[in-house]
C-alpha cells in the first residue's frame, strides 16, 4: 500500500439519542450540525472542509451502539480547546481530563464523556 495522507478518510460516533447527541455537539463547537437520512441511518455531519479534510458524523440506526470502550477518536476543537471543554458540561457531558499538554511542541488534548455514553476527545488545530 502507498503511504496516505491521513490514516482515516471517515469516521462514524455511535450514538442511542440523535436529538440530544446533535444538540451535544452543536452546543460544545457552537454551530448548528447539518443532518441527514441515508436509508434507515440518521447522520449529523461535523464541521470540515469537504474536499480537504477528513470529516465524520454522528449516526443513529439499528445496531449502532454507543460505546465507552473501544476506538478514541480525536475531534478537532479548533483554535481554542479550552472554549469548546467549557461547553462540554453545560451541554450534557462531563470533562474526564482538562486541557493536558500532550509533550513538548506536540500541544495539548482534553478527554469528555460525552452526552449518550460515548467517550470523546478533542485536540486543537495545527
Amino acid at each position: 500500500m502507498e503511504m496516505t495522507t491521513n490514516a482515516i478518510n471517515w469516521f462514524e460516533i455511535p450514538v442511542d439519542e440523535f436529538d440530544r447527541a446533535k444538540l451535544f455537539y452543536s452546543r460544545i463547537f457552537d454551530y448548528e450540525m447539518p443532518t441527514m437520512d441515508m436509508g434507515p441511518i440518521r447522520m449529523g455531519f461535523l464541521l470540515f472542509e469537504q474536499g480537504k479534510g477528513v470529516g465524520g458524523a454522528i449516526v443513529k440506526g439499528d445496531g449502532i451502539l454507543p460505546a465507552r470502550t473501544g476506538t478514541l477518536v480525536y475531534l478537532n476543537a479548533g483554535d481554542d480547546l479550552s472554549a469548546v471543554l467549557m461547553r462540554v458540561d453545560d451541554a450534557g457531558g462531563k470533562v474526564l481530563r482538562g486541557k493536558t499538554r500532550v509533550a513538548p511542541g506536540m500541544g495539548d488534548y482534553g478527554r469528555c464523556r460525552v452526552s449518550g455514553g460515548n467517550r470523546g476527545a478533542m485536540h486543537p488545530k495545527k
